[in-house]
C-alpha cells in the first residue's frame, strides 16, 4: 500500500490506498525539541513512533528519525528532524535541504 505525495505550488497532494507506507519528496527544516534527544522528528500527519528514513537529494546523506511532534507548519516544508539528524543530513548550516521520505 503506498501513499503517494506530490508538491503542487507549495500545496501537498496526496493520494492514498489504507496505509501511510509513502514516499514524500520536498522541503526538511531542522529544530531543537527540548524534551526528546536524538534521531527525531516532527511530521503533520504520520502517527508519533513511525520511523521515517529521510535522504538528503542534494548530497546523498540519509538518516532513520522517528516522528515524535507534528510541524512544520511552513508553506512547502514537509519535516522538521532535529539538530542530531540535521548533522548527519549535513543541513545544519543551511537550514534547508530537499529531501526525499521513506516509511520504515
Amino acid at each position: 500500500m503506498r501513499l503517494l505525495v506530490h508538491m503542487a505550488f507549495g500545496a501537498t497532494l496526496a493520494s492514498s490506498s489504507a496505509a501511510l507506507a509513502a514516499d514524500q519528496i520536498g522541503v526538511a527544516t531542522y529544530y531543537h525539541n527540548p524534551n526528546h534527544a536524538g534521531l527525531i522528528a516532527a511530521h503533520l500527519t504520520l502517527p508519533f513512533g513511525t520511523r521515517v528514513r529521510v535522504y538528503n537529494l542534494d548530497n546523498g546523506r540519509h538518516v532513520i528519525v522517528t516522528i515524535v511532534d507534528r510541524g512544520p507548519y511552513a508553506r512547502g516544508r514537509i519535516i522538521d528532524v532535529s539538530n542530531v539528524a540535521a548533522d548527519a543530513l549535513g543541513m545544519r548550516q543551511s537550514g534547508v535541504a530537499r529531501v526525499r521520505l521513506e516509511l520504515e
